[in-house]
């Protein structure tokens, strides 16, 4: 099949990006209150789409970093002994008021992510399903009671909050991940900083108004928003008041957080990179595999962790499962987010882009076949194609790196053993997806698979209710279902006679 290049939309003129940002917050939100940071600095947010500035926000310090530390620690008290049923009411209130912005949230998201309309409103339904979540989790913090095996007194086992809480969230799902971290946070009850992405901050500082709304307590959740990360989240983590980091981001970024908080002997919640195999075997369902790799690749326009990154055939469909899946891709219309007719946006940044460009340029250079796109669009704004590879060489960059991007590299195999040892074969462990009509094989390879979560016969995993997390490099902790709420939360066994 000849490369196709991909249909591109007309341009969206910047006043629409501009309407949907007018009503943004911009200020740090520390206290229950809207401020400027220190010395008033601000830095840029850019519309990916077409590369042009359409707001600037407050560049918070060191010193707004412990202000907000300030502000958890002074709600801290208060919010730790509300009940959970009132903690349980203002996180519904948190789901509702998303709701009723919830078409503005997802252009807001697009404006400033790049991601097409669709993907955003379905972001911000995942994003609301959180609050709804821990709203209902937030009555069943477990607990223990028993006699003692010796008879000489009872055990009694509480979970109570872990104490105040550094979120830091990235910038491809800005809603999501800041939901996902605040909301078991507030249900345990705990108060919390979020650092949200300088690339995507006036999703983040949305929310908080929202949640100001909702009636969250001053200082329950404050939002510093800031393009010296380093210097301001490892201030907050040496503050001995701060008892818990929750982050997601890269691996790199995950190594050096964790050298940061081992000083104070700070908790940890990492979710990290990944680098998903998408298995196919000889007896799958081809429309099935097409439709699941559609959705496992190109869910977020390919910058998800979840992405699948190295797609293995099987021989006995090879052939077809790359012609139907490269002409899926290749009829995905890319243009600017808030265009309904777009399916795929720009990526978040030139660097983006250009990294993209280098791990296909390297496969390319080693044997790999492009069979649809394969070199990025011109004009304004960061876009590259959707891209298919075949015939891509074991020892190709792409294979060892994250993408973050529209490109799927196919690799044939012919064994059971020969692709569970290749899917295996990475740092990475977050989520494998695999193919098949046999129950029975698919699930005996998911126990061989070393990732934290597996899909079958299905392109996503993503569920408020389930444990998200991975093994080896991939992260500590989960999020999501109850396991969520216990990473905030600190166990006390108490032994006591009457």
């Amino acid at each position: 099949m000849k490369p196709t290049p991909a249909q591109k939309s007309t341009p969206l003129v910047s006043p629409a990006s501009a309407a949907v940002v007018r009503d943004a917050p911009t200020q740090l939100f520390i206290g229950g209150e809207w401020v400027s940071a220190t010395e008033d600095r601000t830095f840029p947010v850019v519309d990916p789409s077409i590369g042009d500035v359409i707001a600037t926000v407050s560049d918070g310090d060191i010193a707004d970093g412990i202000s907000a530390v300030d502000a958890a620690e002074n709600a801290s008290a208060a919010w730790k002994a509300t009940s959970p049923r009132r903690r349980s009411d203002v996180l519904m209130k948190c789901f509702h008021l998303v709701l009723e912005q919830a078409e503005w949230l997802a252009q807001l998201i697009t404006v400033e992510n790049g991601k097409a309309l669709a993907d955003a409103r379905s972001e911000v339904a995942y994003a609301a399903e959180f609050f709804r979540w821990y709203a209902e989790e937030a009555v069943r913090a477990p607990g223990e009671f028993g006699p003692a095996p010796s008879g000489a007194n009872h055990i009694i086992v509480n979970h109570e909050p872990i104490g105040i809480a550094v979120l830091v969230t990235p910038w491809n799902f800005p809603a999501a991940m800041a939901t996902r971290k605040i909301a078991p946070a507030l249900a345990a009850g705990c108060t919390c900083i979020l650092k949200p992405a300088a690339e995507t901050p006036l999703t983040a500082l949305a929310i908080g108004e929202i949640m100001r709304q909702a009636g969250v307590p001053a200082g329950v959740v404050n939002i510093v928003t800031t393009k010296k990360a380093g210097p301001v989240v490892s201030a907050m983590l040496h503050d001995k008041r701060v008892r818990k980091l929750s982050f997601t981001g890269s691996t790199g970024v995950g190594r050096t957080l964790l050298r940061e908080a081992a000083d104070q002997v700070v908790s940890c919640s990492m979710e990290l990179g990944g680098n998903a195999p998408f298995i196919v075997f000889d007896d799958a369902d081809l429309e099935t595999a097409v439709a699941g790799a559609m959705v496992a690749k190109m869910r977020n326009g390919g910058e998800a962790c979840t992405a699948a990154n190295r797609f293995y055939v099987q021989k006995g469909i090879l052939a077809d499962f790359t012609r139907r899946f490269a002409e899926e891709m290749a009829a995905l219309k890319v243009g600017p987010g808030l265009v309904p007719s777009t399916q795929l946006g720009p990526l978040i940044t030139e660097a983006a882009v250009a990294k993209v460009e280098r791990l296909v340029d390297d496969a390319v250079a080693k044997g790999a076949r492009i069979v649809t796109g394969g070199s990025r669009l011109n004009g304004d704004g960061f876009y590259y194609p959707p891209t298919v590879l075949a015939d891509v060489s074991p020892d190709a960059e792409i294979l060892r790196e994250e993408i973050f991007g529209p490109v799927a590299p196919i690799i044939a195999f012919e064994t059971e053993d020969e692709v569970v040892q290749m899917a295996n074969d990475t740092e990475y462990g977050l989520v494998s997806y695999v193919f098949s009509s046999d129950l029975k094989r698919a699930l005996a390879v998911t126990g061989r698979l070393e990732s934290g979560m597996v899909g079958i016969n299905r392109g996503v995993v993503s569920d408020a209710a389930a444990p998200f997390g991975g093994m080896k490099q991939s992260g500590l902790g989960r999020e999501g279902s109850h396991h969520g709420m216990l990473e905030y939360l600190e166990t006390k066994y108490i032994a006591a006679s009457w």
